[in-house]
């Protein structure tokens, strides 16, 4: 099956908007899958190599097939399963038989070219092969098996068409074959026993004992044998890979290598290897290693062999289909505009237009999207609207002015809504989201479940009846117990608006009015949102008699301090009201809020602490400190917003690093031991720029699993809490930084960058926002060029 996101990248290739007009390219990585439903004769695919036309062939449990870059067709009158295949000089061969658990004797070699069968001949009963750990390989008139006892070889222009051939042993008796490679004269085979190389065509052999620093190697179970353009040897075996030229450099996961249960090798170019495993295929360029595992790259986790072309697209043999992953040239900008066409495709819910993810019934096909609601829709959607406000800014596209101006009028629904109704809440109350009273009653059932949560899990959950009231109107049904994530994402996006889009009088007024409704309402009752029943919320309180005396609030105390005062920096700055900045200044000078938001986070060390937390966190800190006019005060928020991020920034977050830098560069916080400035430090520019270069185009929730990995450092036990859920399944690479975010699974930032696994099954979609907002931000800022 290929992807509808093909014709999406064939489209997007050339399509460069005039807004975004220069900006430079990188090479986004995509696959495609094929199976027996796309004309492979087999989905067991068990080998799969490219001829210097280009054209692909596959052997499979059906025979062999050929892709001419179009179709799939038979590619000869083999009617045994293809074990192995191989091309050199325009001609194939390929090695078929009937197998007896897992053991092949004798077989069938078939030369193609062209697509036309030159000859096939037999091998005696005598040799052995082993279906999954036998290689092939063509030299010019030598055909080349790896046998259970040993390296043999076959001149196919000697042999007649339709006889038993007479194979030669160049050696290695004993020896089981895994892999072959030549280059020049030299030949090099890895194999059960050990790494081989024969500098004179097989005549003498030499066991290699790699030794590089550190490491001094006698591999074994060498299942991956390559030589590069250069002519230099790698290998893969257990303890790692290596490469020699001139002298052994060996890769192991201290280096960054992925995994290690190997099933062959393949050069792309110098310096620059795909590798096969039991779980998931490996590319390293020389700088860079991904790991491929999972549907979102390979159709089945197991990988049977790679053929590399000549443009670099890597084919992947497995036991369910044969897949590619290519790489085509892309700008930021072109990711976006796609991600923007995926979000008016099937991420838009209502008239008012909520943009969050879907569901697909069939998986990673992109029909019948179902839509729902979710307890952060305002959220979602504000996020959505702040990352339109900057592409505004940024841009002057009247579009992306156009969709901020949807997510307004969406968030200020939110707050309508809710009033006039038979259970009305006060005044400047927003709901969470809402649903058509055309549809099911979501009030049936709930009550039952919010009774058992509460005697169960949470004893301040709110038991609220109705969850759902309906509207004055009568036409919507919208959700009470909002919480202060919500409110995060509301004023930070309200800020932006303002700033940048509403450009009339008018409209800015629209908004004043709309801000100053929901701020009053949090003042009026004691610094808490409070329900149709009278009573707060679960999560957005933030009084200072529960933030500063509560035992059941001292972790919130920091981040719910920061918020409140972030919400009346921005009212203040929207309203041009002064009585806000009083009342913030109230709760500094007289609740402490700002001591207590000195240490926002709390946390246990690295990986932990609340990620949802932390995107609540920089966008309260991103409004704060740009509304603040004291200095002391700003670089007082400053250095707090920057001790949480040093703390975050082996994520790579590329939101988190360009609001730091956006709000935190030229402050400096001084006190008694000196002065310690708040910009960004080491790399956060480049971890952001790969970060958004690395964001799958395919968004679908395909199944992340790392925890196999040996570059992965585990987070410690000593870093659990009370609070704390245990830290197992929680790590971080070799490097210091968490697992890319091309082989990880997150809808939104708030998501747990230093889980080891993810994901689901491929059938609910994330929107893109998660990219969006961030590279408006950073092009908005001039962090991306």
């Amino acid at each position: 099956m290929i992807l509808q996101l093909t014709k999406m990248l064939m489209v997007l290739a050339v399509m460069i908007t005039a807004v975004f007009a220069g900006e430079s390219t990188f090479m986004q990585e995509y696959r495609e899958f094929y199976t027996a439903k796309d004309g492979l004769l087999s989905d067991q695919v068990y080998s799969v190599t490219i001829c210097a036309d280009g054209k692909v062939y596959a052997g499979s449990a059906a025979g062999l097939s050929v892709f001419d870059g179009q179709n799939w067709q038979k590619a000869a009158d083999i009617n045994q399963p293809v074990w192995f295949v191989a091309a050199a000089k325009g001609k194939i061969a390929a090695y078929s038989a009937d197998q007896t658990e897992g053991v092949v004797k004798g077989g069938t070699v078939t030369i193609l070219a062209k697509d036309k069968t030159l000859k096939t001949f037999t091998l005696p009963q005598s040799l052995q092969v082993n279906c999954a750990g036998g290689a092939l390989q063509l030299d010019g008139d030598l055909v080349f098996i790896g046998t259970t006892n040993g390296l043999f070889a076959v001149n196919h222009e000697k042999v007649k068409n339709g006889t038993e051939a007479k194979p030669v042993l160049l050696g290695l008796s004993g020896s089981e074959v895994r892999q072959i490679s030549i280059y020049n004269n030299k030949i090099a085979i890895g194999a059960n026993n050990g790494l081989f190389l024969s500098a004179d065509a097989g005549k003498t052999w030499d066991r290699q004992f790699p030794a590089h620093k550190n490491h001094s190697w006698a591999p074994i179970q060498v299942n991956g044998v390559a030589f590069d353009a250069d002519g230099r040897l790698w290998f893969a075996c257990p303890q790692g890979i290596g490469c020699l030229d001139k002298e052994w450099t060996l890769y192991t996961g201290k280096e960054g290598l992925p995994y290690n249960e190997f099933t062959s090798a393949k050069m792309a170019k110098a310096d620059d290897i795909w590798l096969g495993t039991q779980k998931g295929a490996i590319h390293y360029d020389g700088k860079t290693w991904e790991y491929r595992q999972g549907l979102r790259w390979v159709p089945a986790d197991k990988i049977n062999e790679i053929a590399v072309s000549a443009t670099g697209d890597a084919w992947i043999a497995t036991d369910k289909g044969l897949g590619v992953i290519k790489e085509k040239p892309l700008s930021f900008a072109e990711k976006a505009q796609y991600y923007e066409e995926e979000i008016d495709k099937y991420h838009r819910r209502t008239p008012y237009e909520y943009v969050l993810e879907v569901y697909f019934p069939t998986q990673g096909v992109k029909e019948n999207p179902q839509k729902h609601d979710s307890d952060n829709d305002g959220l979602w959607t504000s996020m959505y609207g702040a990352g339109e406000c900057f592409a505004y800014g940024a841009t002057k596209d009247i579009k992306a002015k156009e969709r901020a101006k949807k997510v307004f009028e969406a968030m200020r629904f939110l707050g309508q809504v809710t009033q006039g109704g038979e259970f009305s809440p006060p005044k400047g109350f927003v709901a969470r989201t809402i649903l058509p009273t055309s549809g099911h009653n979501p009030n049936d059932g709930r009550i039952a479940g919010d009774i058992a949560q509460q005697k169960n899990e949470d004893k301040f959950w709110k038991v609220i009846d109705p969850r759902w009231p309906v509207s004055k109107d009568g036409k919507w049904y919208w959700k009470t117990d909002t919480s202060s994530d919500e409110l995060d994402g509301h004023y930070f996006f309200y800020g932006l608006y303002y700033d940048l889009v509403a450009d009339s009088e008018a409209e800015k007024e629209r908004v004043r009015e709309h801000v100053k409704a929901l701020t009053d309402h949090l003042i009026d009752h004691n610094f808490n949102l409070v329900d149709h029943d009278g009573k707060p919320t679960r999560w957005a309180r933030y009084s200072p008699e529960e933030l500063n005396y509560s035992e059941n609030w001292f972790i919130e105390r920091g981040l719910n301090s920061l918020s409140m005062l972030s919400y009346l920096a921005t009212t203040a700055h929207i309203t041009g009201d002064d009585y806000y900045t009083d009342v913030k200044n109230e709760l500094i000078e007289e609740h402490s809020y700002l001591q207590n938001l000195m240490k926002q986070k709390y946390h246990h060390g690295i990986g932990t602490g609340n990620q949802s937390d932390d995107e609540m966190a920089f966008m309260a800190y991103y409004n704060l400190i740009k509304y603040e006019d004291n200095a002391e005060k700003k670089s007082r928020y400053a250095v707090s917003m920057w001790d949480s991020w040093r703390l975050l920034r082996p994520e790579m977050n590329p939101f988190f690093n360009f609001a730091m830098a956006a709000v935190g560069t030229g402050n400096v916080f001084t006190d008694v031991f000196g002065s310690n400035p708040t910009d960004p430090t080491g790399d956060w520019q480049e971890d952001a720029i790969e970060t958004l270069q690395r964001f799958p185009l395919d968004r679908f929730d395909w199944r992340h699993e790392n925890d196999q990995r040996i570059d992965i450092m585990p987070i410690p036990e000593a870093n659990e809490g009370f609070d704390q859920r245990p830290v197992k399944g929680l790590g971080y690479r070799m490097n210091g930084k968490v697992i890319p975010v091309d082989e990880n699974y997150f809808n939104h930032w708030n998501s747990n960058g230093w889980r080891l696994s993810s994901g689901g099954r491929g059938h609910g979609m994330g929107d893109g926002t998660v990219y969006l907002l961030p590279y408006y931000m950073g092009l908005y800022y001039g962090y991306i060029k």
